[in-house]
């Protein structure tokens, strides 16, 4: 694949391609079905999110969760935000409202680190959500800054 110029915001679908499975020596295959992933840049109506279980992520949880692809992201559309570092986080909420609401996702799951800070990436789900006109089902996980899953329920 060539790009001409940042391919940031421009949009890919990955889900029809063929994803072997593994097997024991084999390179772990990624799980990515779309390209961009970054809560900033996705379109809330791209066709991965039609109707799909969504993962909302904290930036750092992929690099502390040892088996995140085929744990969490296997399956799902995704993106992905820091509610620390990243400005704009009213864009995040419209955003997450709008995958409720015009993608009319089946599911979200937030994946955050147990640092207080990734908090805030759940509260902002919960508050999409809440304010959404389509009650749609939040599951949110915890990870420890070692990997371990420290609470994982439905909201």
């Amino acid at each position: 694949m060539t790009f001409q110029g940042c391919p940031g915001s421009k949009t890919f679908d990955f889900r029809g391609e063929a994803t072997a499975e593994e097997s024991p020596g084999e390179k772990i295959k990624s799980q990515l079905k779309q390209w961009p992933v970054q809560l900033h840049l996705v379109s809330p109506t791209a066709p991965y999110y039609q109707g799909a279980d969504v993962l909302l992520a904290a930036d750092c949880v992929a690099y502390a969760l040892g088996d995140f692809h085929q744990q969490y992201l296997k399956g799902k559309a995704v993106a992905i935000a820091c509610p620390k570092l990243d400005e704009g986080q009213e864009v995040y909420l419209e955003k997450i409202k709008a995958m409720c609401e015009e993608a009319k996702i089946n599911t979200l799951t937030v994946l955050i680190m147990q640092v207080p800070c990734c908090m805030g990436l759940l509260k902002l789900a919960q508050e999409a959500v809440r304010q959404s006109s389509r009650k749609v089902p939040l599951k949110y996980a915890v990870v420890s800054l070692q990997g371990e899953i420290l609470e994982e329920e439905w909201a």
